[in-house]
């Protein structure tokens, strides 16, 4: 571990700070916003399950407005055509998730750490993972849960933080035993998860995305 901390540390010292910062305050800003946007957001993060960031990133850019409207065959369809790998089941989730568009924002401010947030999420809406959820949370300022995906289980593995999974999803269970080395890092680095995973992602990936 504490090789993965020096790495940390070097990259706190180095120019990537300054973006991911900036990054951060994005999530900060976002998270201040009306619900319509806050639900544009998990409605990305919907979409990046099993898909690319950057295409989700496009997409959302793309449909925008129509991610709180269309729907769910025109959705598929728009979804389709921006080349989404699941339009079908996506649009579904999109149109499903829509009961919780108008109080999201406020509903989640009712709890009072951001696993109960998570794990509301993960009950309430359909085709959010342990996963997704944490990367939404993340991407609206609520920054203590981890996100685990491929990349960051990539990473731990080559440091020996933790053993390969059998199963390429995680079961609370497992996803809580990882949460916890990425919460051992965190303390030791001196940031948040949120944080945390912005610059293990940039160590395995090279940007900074959201």
């Amino acid at each position: 571990m504490d090789n993965l901390i020096s790495q940390i540390k070097h990259l706190q010292n180095s120019e990537i700070r300054k973006v991911i910062d900036a990054r951060v305050k994005e999530f900060n800003e976002l998270g201040m916003k009306n619900s319509n946007e806050i639900f544009k957001e998990l409605c990305f993060c919907l979409m990046t399950a099993n898909f690319s960031a950057e295409g989700g990133i496009r997409i959302q850019k793309d449909v925008n407005e129509g991610l709180l409207v269309l729907p769910e065959d025109l959705l598929a369809s728009k979804l389709k055509a921006l080349g989404h790998r699941f339009p079908n089941m996506r649009a579904k989730f999109i149109v499903a998730s829509r009961k919780v568009k108008d109080n999201i924002k406020e509903k989640l401010q009712e709890f009072n750490n951001d696993e109960d947030r998570r794990q509301w999420l993960v009950d309430n809406v359909k085709g959010l993972g342990y996963k997704e959820a944490s990367h939404f949370l993340r991407n609206i300022g609520y920054s203590n849960v981890a996100i685990i995906d491929f990349h960051i289980i990539d990473l731990l593995v080559k440091h020996n933080l933790v053993e390969q999974p059998k199963n390429k999803s995680l079961n609370g269970k497992k996803y809580a035993e990882i949460e916890n080395t990425l919460k051992e890092i965190s303390n030791k680095a001196g940031i948040n998860l949120g944080e945390l995973d912005l610059y293990l992602w940039y160590m395995e990936t090279g940007k900074v995305l959201k």
